[in-house]
Order: structure tokens, then sequence, then C-alpha cells
């Protein structure tokens, strides 16, 4: 265990903890660290640095939240291999798209289940390495009847508890801001004279580059204005990919995923290879060797579980693109802007030095799920086939929807915004999280102090179905994940798990809601 030397610069407006994190990843990835070799323990480390401890722990989650530290309980903090998996110090751009307008712009751990188990723990090996699927199953099941229906029954019901997934806050959202930047959009457009007529078909050009020098400060992505398509939905731009891409395909995906996405891929005529998944995300090596030449990811906020893929798993999944030619990965980056403890993990587009990645991301939770503007992100060389295949659709997002959304940008607006709504989600994140943690019925939560719901893993007899019919009767509405596994996965023989996401309750609905689910478990734990 080596003593560490690290500079800390007690007047600069970044973070200590974020100082710590960065001198440490760098000396990681330089080399300066071996595999395997043990930091200080964190009082350690603090003494030595004379700052508090909570500053060093924060440091510490960040980085085994993103893989470069692994920790063993009552032992200490250990670094990750990741030097043989992939070189991080390339990163080749191609010279087209070398221009500098991209990265323009105003500069603005808790590990609730271990990394090491896998969620199909009980399945056979040799039933796991995944079935393909062409068409779309029918959905069954209460839990999956309630989620198709969901907007229907919570217009039509008066659900006293709506504990879906998805939802936001509504009461924090900055009218008067998104109003001026509505004005402005419509007085500039009349202004110019292009009120009236058909936008660019990719999306507007302000709009794409506001997005793009966002996501370059935020997230770590690499892009150009040009390779930006903006759509209505990522359902919609998974439909264009799909014909940009071509086929047939066969598309590899976790399981339990997002389903709309799954529903899409079986919708445009794709394969869909359910592939088996950790709490480190999707288990590369179970990737079917034949056919498949697409992986669809959410690595920095998986969803159902809430997991975070560490840097060595994603460095596998690039090598395994890299190395099967026309073979890419789909990076849905869906609610990466909700994080709660520490710096928002990179994105995997940028960290990826050959173009094998597309980046997709929505303002659905960011702004509102009404004005459906989300963005994909293409490799230099898809554009070309865009151009040429798909060029001449016209835009699916109104002109003036997307300059009002560009305005609430370029004046900070958004960046403003997403800092109370993380302050405000926050606080009902840990409301939750603390009303569970003592609950007997409650044996796992799954999760990384991000997003707008947890995975619940119950300790009782009762089927999901039962519990989410008993909850409904009480007025709670709920999912399970038994509807998250792609149809004909096998899924795991083990307690039900529910998705309770918080983000449109307020204190009090969030602890009666607790106590309301609790009275319909009472006779089953």
């Amino acid at each position: 265990m080596n003593e560490l030397l690290i500079d800390l610069d007690f007047n600069a407006k970044t973070a200590l903890y974020e100082q710590i994190y960065e001198s440490i990843r760098r000396d990681i990835m330089d080399g300066s660290f071996s595999r395997g070799e043990r930091l200080p323990s964190a009082r350690q480390l603090a003494a030595g640095l004379q700052v508090s401890r909570s500053t060093v722990d924060a440091a510490y989650a960040q980085l085994v939240s993103e893989g470069y530290l692994m920790s063993k309980r009552g032992s200490g903090f250990y670094v990750c291999d990741i030097g043989e998996l992939y070189n991080l110090s390339q990163y080749a751009v191609q010279d087209e798209w070398k221009d500098d307008r991209a990265y323009t712009g105003r500069t603005s751990g808790y590990q609730y289940a271990g990394h090491d188990e896998s969620i199909g723990d009980r399945e056979e090996d040799a039933e796991s390495s995944g079935n393909q699927y062409t068409l779309q199953d029918e959905w069954k099941g209460n839990g999956a009847q309630i989620r198709g229906e969901s907007g229907y029954l919570a217009e039509h019901r008066k659900w006293k508890y709506n504990f879906l997934p998805g939802q936001i806050e509504s009461s924090g959202f900055p009218y008067n801001a998104w109003r001026k930047s509505a004005k402005e959009a419509l007085l500039e457009l009349e202004t110019r004279g292009e009120l009236l007529s058909a936008g660019h078909p990719q999306g507007e050009y302000e709009l794409r580059r506001a997005i793009a020098a966002y996501l370059y400060r935020a997230r770590g992505v690499r892009c150009m204005p040009e390779q930006m398509i903006i759509g209505a939905g990522n359902e919609y731009l998974l439909q264009l990919l799909g014909q940009i891409l071509g086929g047939p395909r066969c598309v590899a995906m976790e399981s339990p995923t997002y389903l709309q996405a799954y529903h899409t891929f079986c919708n445009i005529g794709y394969e869909v290879s359910a592939v088996p998944m950790d709490l480190n995300g999707m288990r590369v090596e179970k990737i079917p060797k034949d056919g498949v030449t697409l992986a669809y990811v959410m690595p920095s906020h998986q969803f159902p579980l809430g997991c975070v893929m560490p840097l060595g798993r994603r460095m596998q999944l690039l090598a395994w693109a890299e190395g099967r030619g026309d073979c890419y990965i789909i990076e849905d980056d869906h609610d990466s802007e909700f994080r709660y403890k520490g710096r928002p993990i990179p994105s995997l587009q940028g960290i990826a030095h050959m173009d094998r990645v597309i980046y997709l991301g929505t303002f659905s939770n960011s702004i509102m799920p009404s004005i459906r503007i989300s963005y994909m992100v293409l490799p230099p060389q898809l554009v070309k086939v865009y151009h040429r295949k798909c060029g001449f659709y016209a835009s699916t997002v109104s002109r003036i929807q997307q300059m009002s959304v560009c305005r609430f940008i370029e004046a900070g607006c958004f960046e403003r915004h997403l800092n109370k709504m993380r302050g405000i989600y926050k606080t009902k994140h840990d409301q939750l999280l603390q009303l569970l943690k003592n609950r007997l019925w409650v044996r796992r939560i799954y999760g990384d102090y991000a997003g707008l719901h947890m995975a619940v893993e119950l300790d009782c007899w009762l089927t999901e179905t039962e519990i989410i019919r008993r909850a409904a009767e009480k007025g709670l509405l709920v999912q399970g994940m038994t509807d998250c596994y792609i149809a004909g996965s096998k899924k795991p023989d083990n307690n039900p798990v529910l998705l309770l996401g918080f983000g449109s309750l307020e204190a009090e609905q969030i602890r009666e809601g607790v106590e309301v689910l609790e009275m319909s478990l009472q006779t089953a734990m």
C-alpha cells in the first residue's frame, strides 16, 4: 500500500472530493497503480490530506461506482484491472469532425446491492446464453396490464398513490422561464421569416449545437451537431435507426430491460437475443457468438435495476463491438441527469475511441414528458448512410418546440432547473430509502443513488401479480419487475420485486404509500 500524494487546491472552484477522485483516476489510467494494489483507508487518506473523512468517502465511492476501484468489506479499496481490456489513451476522431464548435458553451455510492452476484443466480448457464425472438408476444400478467394501460387507468381512476416509474414532479417546473424561452423562439422565427416554414430534417441546427455542448460538459459525449438527429421520442429514433442500419439484424438486450425498446426492435423486424445480466450490467461473455451485431445497454443507470456498468465491463463491451466489423452499441442514457451522490457517471460514448457507439438521450424526464424531444448521436460513418437513405424525412418535432428548448438551454435555465430538481428528487429518494430500510418485508433494495425509482425485493410468499392487485384495491399503483423481462427469457425463481417510483409524490404520499403497501403484505410476511 503506497502513500497517495495528491496536491489539493483549497481555493479552487472544483470540490475537494472531485480533485481527489480525478487524481486517483488519472494515476490508475496511466499505470501508476498496479492491478489489485490496495489504497490507503479513507481515514488514513483524510488524515494525510487534512480533509474530512466524508470527502475521501465521496471520492472513493465515485471511483467504485465507475469501476476503477473495488471495495472489499473489512479489507479496503483495491485497484481494478482495466489496462488489458482496452486502451483508453487513444481517441481517434475522423478529420471531417474535428471542428470544435460542438465543444463551446457555458460551463456549468452508496451501493444498495453488491456488484458480484447475478440477477439470475439460480438459472443454469446452459440455459442463459439467450434465445432469439422475432415476434412481439402478447403481454401477460396483471403488472403488464397495469403498465400498458397506466395512462388510461391513472386518468379515469383516482389513484391516491401513483408509484409507477417515470413520473415527474411538476410543481418545480420554471413556467415563467419556459414561457420566456417560447416567446423568444416565436419572435426570432417570425423576425427571420421562418415561422411558417419547415425546419431542418435532422432538427434545428441551433438546438443540435446547444445539446452537443451540454452533452460534452455534462456527459463527456464527443460529437458535432452534424452527427445528431432530433426526433419525437426514443421509439421513433430507434425505428429510424433500423432503416439506417438496415436488416435483418439481431440485437442483444439485457433481461430485464426497458420493454418499449424491445417491442420497437421487434416491430422493425429485428431479432432480439435476451442476454442475462448481473449487477454490473450485461454479461458480455453471454452474448451469442454468431448473428448478433447490436447491443442495447443503459450503462449509466440500467432500467429497471438501476445498476451502473463499471469501467471494466464497459471495456469488454467496447472490445466486443470493435472486434466484429459491423457491430454497434446503442447507449440509452435515459435519466443520467439525476444522480444523488458523487459525480455523474461518464457516458460510454465519451470513453470510446472508435466509432461504434450510438448515443440516445431524451428531455422527457429532465424537462417534461409532453415535450417529446429526444436525440440520437450517430458515428460519422452512419451519418453518411442516414443522408443517403433517410435524409428526405421531415423532422417529427415542431420547429417552435425545438427553438423553445434551444433558448431554454442557452439561457442557462435548463441546468438551473436540473440542479433544482436534483435536490427535490434527492429528498424524495432519501425519504423513501429511509422508510424502506428497516421494514421486515424488504429483503434488498437495488440501485445506485440515481433515477426516479427503486427496485425493491420483498420477503413474502405472494406473487407480484397478487401484490399489485392487493395494492390497487387500496389505491396504490405499482409495477412488478417480472413484466420487464423479455418474452421467453428465463426469469429467476426469486422473491417478488416491485419498482417504486417517487418522482411525482409528495412526502406525505410517500410515507402513507409505504404504509399502504405494508398493509397489503401483512398476511404474507
